[in-house]
């Protein structure tokens, strides 16, 4: 591996790091219509401002959001729609996943005698 793959790997990491976690991925479904102020977002994870803009702040650092000050408040938005295509394709995953979990389950029924109830005998 070059010293130039290397470092675009590297990038690519970071940006799925600053994705891998589940405060940030609900904060991305919130600012994905529409830029929202910090305050807005405070009460859906039940943090405070700090906590709430830490992670934003991840997330602007790897260029996933961006931000714009209006007064006192800082409002965030959407930088790079198209995070939210692979997002969809983790959804298509998940539910493959589940499709075969589901697969692996026996139906339950009375001829199994595993689901069979013993008669107890007095």
């Amino acid at each position: 591996m070059t010293d130039q793959e290397q470092l675009r790997l590297n990038a690519r990491a970071a940006v799925l790091k600053a994705l891998a976690h589940p405060t940030r991925l609900w904060l991305l479904e919130q600012i994905q219509q529409q830029e929202r102020c910090v305050c807005d977002l405070t009460g859906g994870i039940n943090a405070d401002i700090s906590t709430v803009s830490k992670h934003l702040s991840v997330l602007k650092q790897v260029g996933i959001v961006n931000s714009r000050r209006d007064g006192k408040q800082i409002y965030y938005r959407l930088e790079t729609p198209c995070l939210l295509k692979m997002i969809d394709c983790i959804e298509t995953v998940l539910e493959k996943n589940a499709q075969a979990q589901a697969s692996l389950l026996r139906p339950c029924s009375t001829q199994n005698p595993l689901n069979t109830p013993k008669k107890v005998t007095t």
